[in-house]
């Protein structure tokens, strides 16, 4: 063998040791010194058994948790990684369940994942997962879209982009103009990404789904600041399916059976009072110029809750029950005709 091929491979052993014990061992898979000969065989490099014996200390020392089990034939594997099997399970889950995220992009991901794993415990991460068929995004530059705004925001930037629908022919429309906004935060709600930013256009906080996007770019003008008092978590809250506007007080009151529920939506945070024996009333804050999302969430828990106030709000609630009960009577009389 070449000598500077044989001094490269020297160097490259190592390497390639840290690689083997990472791919091939985990605390139910072992291997053997001869199966270690043998791994390394296979990138082409030879190596005695006193070299490796000192090359695993010399992982060890470097922070590979390599454990060796004492036998008639010893046995090596690494015990821990930086990150176990459950949390590479619970990232796998979150990617292939997101929205968000094309079809496309969920399965390179978690190419990635396991590869965090041995190739032992990548199996089963990939039994775990189903991404195939599932309700995902059709824009594949989401993700890039997430890098442009982050920086937006670090660099104290404003961006600008273009905001598409689809039409009945579930193709893309263009709303009218660009968007320029200065951008605030990202979030998570209801298995949709946002950014929350404040819009030039209207003057006032607004929110933009991240896979509508198209286009996003920085560019050369300082970024409105945040109001001092502006919590994103606060915002997120008052609002129900992510309509952008002004927030108003709303009083509501619950059967008691239903606290969990309301926490789950508005947060520990709420003070709740009791109402009687069975019941309790909050008060939050919603975004009320387009309530429907809010009516929605409400009537799931049909007559165990109720608005109390503002009159305006509630009574725009009963309107709304009486319209729909009304359609669905028309239309129950037309059928039946």
């Amino acid at each position: 063998m070449d000598d500077k091929v044989k001094n490269a491979n020297n160097r490259l052993k190592i390497l390639y040791l840290y690689k083997i014990f990472l791919d091939k061992t985990d605390e139910q898979h072992y291997l053997t010194m001869s199966d270690i000969v043998n791994q390394l065989k296979l990138y082409g490099i030879s190596a005695g058994r006193k070299a490796l014996y000192e090359d695993i200390e010399a992982l060890k020392a470097y922070g590979l948790d390599i454990i060796t089990i004492k036998g008639r034939v010893s046995a090596y594997y690494v015990a821990s990684r930086d990150f176990e099997l459950p949390e590479l399970k619970l990232l796998a889950d979150a990617v292939s369940s997101s929205r968000f995220l094309t079809e496309k992009k969920s399965s390179e991901l978690l190419k990635k994942i396991e590869n965090l794993s041995s190739v032992h415990e990548a199996k089963q991460i990939q039994r775990q997962v189903y991404v195939t068929n599932r309700v995902k995004a059709m824009n594949e530059r989401i993700y890039l879209n997430v890098d442009v705004i982050h920086r937006a925001i670090a660099e104290n930037k404003k961006i600008k982009f273009r905001y598409f629908d689809y039409n009945l022919q579930k193709k893309k429309t263009y709303r009218a103009g660009s968007r320029v906004c200065s951008p605030y935060a990202l979030a998570w709600d209801d298995e949709r990404y946002y950014l929350i930013a404040y819009y030039d256009n209207r003057q006032t906080i607004s929110n933009f789904r991240i896979d509508r996007m198209e286009g996003v770019e920085i560019i050369d003008e300082k970024a409105v600041p945040k109001p001092d008092n502006f919590i994103v978590a606060d915002y997120m809250n008052s609002s129900f399916s992510m309509f952008s506007g002004t927030t108003q007080d709303v009083k509501l009151r619950f059967d008691n059976q239903l606290i969990n529920a309301v926490i789950d939506r508005f947060g520990k945070n709420i003070t709740i009072i009791a109402d009687g024996d069975i019941h309790f009333t909050v008060r939050v804050k919603v975004k009320a110029e387009h309530p429907e999302p809010f009516f929605g969430w409400l009537f799931q828990f049909g007559t165990m809750a109720e608005i109390i106030e503002p009159c305006e709000l509630r009574d725009r609630y009963i309107e709304l029950l009486k319209s729909v009960t009304e359609k669905q009577i028309s239309v129950s009389t037309l059928t039946e005709k």
